[in-house]
This record gives C-alpha cells, structure tokens and sequence, in this order.
C-alpha cells in the first residue's frame, strides 16, 4: 500500500527548481510513497496542480499561476481535504518565516533550507518549536548548515544521547572554501580567484554577502542553539573579509570595480603562512565558554581542515569520548543539486511519522 505526502513548495529560484525536478523523477522510481505537490509558488505567485506536477511545471506556473496569499493555500488543503502536509521553504526570504506558525497551526510539517527562522530572535526560535509542539508537528532543516551534509542530525544525537560536546570547528562556506583552498596553493591574486569563484556560481551575486562572514555566523549559531545556547546572532564574533571602504555603501559595480584593494590585504596573510600552514576560513563554537567566532586563520596542512580541496566544507566535533581525535564529517558543501537532495531527504523523513 501506497502513501501519499501532499506538499506545496515555496520558493521555485535553482534550489528549489532543482528540488521540483528531484521529485518528479523520484516518484517516476517509487511505488510505496509519492510525492503530491500540489502548488509551487514564489513570493507572488502560485501555480495549483489537480495532480501531481509535470516535467511542464515552468511553462504551467507562468500561464496559469496567480497572486496568492498564504489564506489561499490553505483554503486550497481545506477544499481538497488533504493530510500528511509538508511546507517546503526554499527561498532565501526574511519575510516569508513568519509563516510558519500559521502553517504549523494548520496542519503543516515545514522543510526549509532558509537559515533565516533559526538565526532570528530567541524569542522567535523558541514560539516556532512551541507551536510545533502543540500541533504535534516536526520541523527539519538540516541543509541549514553544509547543505547535503548530515551534520545537524550528528550533532542533535549526539547531544540528545548525552554525549558532552566541547567544540565545533570547521569550513562552513563552499565559496570561502574555494577562495582559500585556491589563494592557499596557487599563484594568484586574490582578486583573480574571486573573479574565477563568481564565474563558476560559487559566491554570491554580491561576494560581500560571502565575505562578511554572515552566513558562517547564521551556521554557527544554528549549531549552538542546537546544544542548548541561548544565544543571539548579535553574540557571534564576525571578522569580516570586506573592508570598510568596501562595505554596503557602495554600490556592486562599484564594488567590482574596486575589488584589487583585497589583493594586498590577502597577500600579506599569505606571506605570514609557514611551509606547512594554508589561509582557511574557519567558525568555530566552544560550548564551555559559550563563544562563537568567525575568522581567518593559519592552519595546518595535516589536520582535517587544512587539507580541503575545492568548495569542500568539512567539520570536526570535538567531544568527551572521543578525546583529542575529532568527528570529522566533509563533503560537497555548496550547490543547488546536494542542497535540493538534502531537502528531498527531509521530505522522506518526516514521511516516516505520517499515517
């Protein structure tokens, strides 16, 4: 016997195309449970599928879909009396989280990949998990930190199984990773590098956003809170890679135009690293003294960070019993096909506890 989650996806830019395409090849292979979804939508528009969506969801979204409010979702579920409902938040919006209390209070599980409700306000974090336990509903994200990579799920068994974990370490970005892994080894100016990591969609439109540090701090904080840190992202230290005269107050071409002035910063780190040491940029959690840091660092070649290659990310979990010897856990940690399967995955899993 079959089983069938019905769910509405929010967000339709690469990740969540991505996952749309995932989805449908996915139930092409499986026979004991498929995927209904039966909306796509973005911040404007929603696109409603009587049954399942095609291969022709780009061409179908632009003809038929209209403006929506969230009302008109569920009223959608309402008319149609569906159940097992799984919300699906790939966009990259601050806004749309305040959603998911509503969705939660009517009937919703939520996936996201978005880091933006578990990075805002402890107030805000803990009415999220509140509602989800009133409504008896679950909430998985565990592409918010190293997309495809398990490493939410490590930490919360580890933690909920009573093991004491010291610390947290490692590359967090993709696009950081590249940056340095390539500056570490070749020849290059800094500039050229960035350049060749826009090219290839490793950064951000706007390579600020990668440089900042912001998105390591959101991860980081993310991670705390999961052990039980009651923390604001105003309590992460960021060393930001931009320099002031480079900051948001300049425009993106101007910013392009100008990005040589990284050249000179970044080679005197370099001619400070010895024969065994590469440039990384690292976050790094230590529960005891509850401090979380974003930096630039000098590290070892032998350890398990200073052997990255391409846009790896990679993690070591320091914790009691397993001594002086790190979990490392490393992979793809970037990218629009492992974010979106991590995504699908969640999906699965939530599929599990429903009837």
């Amino acid at each position: 016997m079959s089983s069938i989650i019905n769910i509405v996806i929010f967000g339709i830019g690469n990740v969540g195309s991505t996952l749309i395409n995932q989805v449908i090849r996915f139930n092409k292979k499986q026979s004991s449970t498929r995927i209904n979804v039966f909306a796509i939508a973005n911040s404007k528009h929603v696109f409603f599928s009587n049954e399942s969506i095609a291969t022709t969801w780009r061409s179908d979204f632009k003809t038929a879909s209209y403006p929506y409010s969230l009302k008109d979702i569920i009223a959608h579920v309402t008319t149609n009396n569906y159940n097992n409902l799984i919300a699906v938040d790939v966009t990259a919006s601050n806004d749309f989280v305040t959603n998911y209390i509503p969705l939660i209070e009517n009937g919703f599980h939520i996936v996201t990949a978005n880091k933006i409700a578990n990075t805002l306000s402890y107030e805000f974090y803990q009415k999220v998990r509140k509602a989800l336990k009133n409504n008896n509903k679950q909430f998985l994200y565990e592409t918010n930190v190293g997309a495809g990579l398990p490493i939410i799920d490590t930490i919360k068994s580890l933690y909920q199984s009573g093991e004491e974990i010291q610390k947290i370490r490692g590359v967090f970005s993709g696009s950081l990773s590249y940056l340095f892994n390539t500056f570490s080894k070749e020849n290059k100016e800094f500039s050229e590098v960035l350049l060749e990591a826009d090219a290839l969609g490793l950064t951000e439109p706007d390579a600020r956003e990668d440089l900042s540090g912001n998105d390591v701090a959101r991860k980081l904080l993310i991670l705390g809170r999961e052990l039980g840190l009651t923390l604001e992202f105003e309590d992460v230290e960021v060393q930001s890679l931009v320099p002031s005269e480079l900051n948001g107050k300049t425009t993106l071409p101007e910013f392009r135009n100008s990005i040589k002035v990284l050249d000179s910063i970044f080679t005197e780190n370099k001619q400070k690293l010895r024969d065994n040491e590469v440039l990384r940029h690292i976050g790094e959690l230590d529960i005891k003294s509850k401090k979380l840091e974003v930096k630039l660092i000098q590290e070892s070649k032998e350890t398990a960070l200073g052997q990255t290659r391409g846009a790896d990310a990679v993690f070591e979990i320091y914790t009691d019993s397993y001594g002086e010897q790190p979990i490392v856990i490393q992979g793809a940690g970037a990218g629009k096909a492992v974010t979106a399967r991590g995504v699908l995955s969640d999906i699965l899993k939530v599929s599990q506890h429903l009837n």
